[in-house]
C-alpha cells in the first residue's frame, strides 16, 4: 500500500514541475532555468500557489530519466527538453 502511496506523490510532484516549467517557458520563451529559480502555480482545486523549485527540479529529474514513465517523457519533450 505504502508503495502505491509513494508513487501517486512522485506522479504529482512530477506534474507540479511539468506545469511549473510549461509556466516558465510562457513567460520567458525559454526552458534554460537558472538553478535558484522557483516558479510559483496554482494547480487545479487549490486556491493558494504553490512554490515549485524548478531549477532543482529540472536537474533531479534529468538524474532520474530511466524513471519516468512512458506517459512523462513525450510530456517533457513536447516543452523542448532535449535529454527526454
Amino acid at each position: 500500500m505504502a508503495a502505491a502511496k509513494g508513487h501517486g506523490k512522485t506522479a504529482a510532484a512530477f506534474q507540479r514541475g511539468l506545469a511549473a516549467l510549461a509556466q516558465y517557458i510562457a513567460k520567458e520563451g525559454a526552458h534554460r532555468v537558472p538553478r535558484g529559480h522557483t516558479e510559483e502555480i496554482l494547480p487545479d482545486g487549490t486556491a493558494e500557489p504553490v512554490a515549485v523549485r524548478l531549477g532543482v527540479w529540472i536537474p533531479n529529474t534529468k538524474t532520474r530519466r530511466d524513471k519516468l514513465t512512458d506517459p512523462q517523457r513525450p510530456q517533457l519533450a513536447e516543452l523542448g527538453v532535449e535529454w527526454a
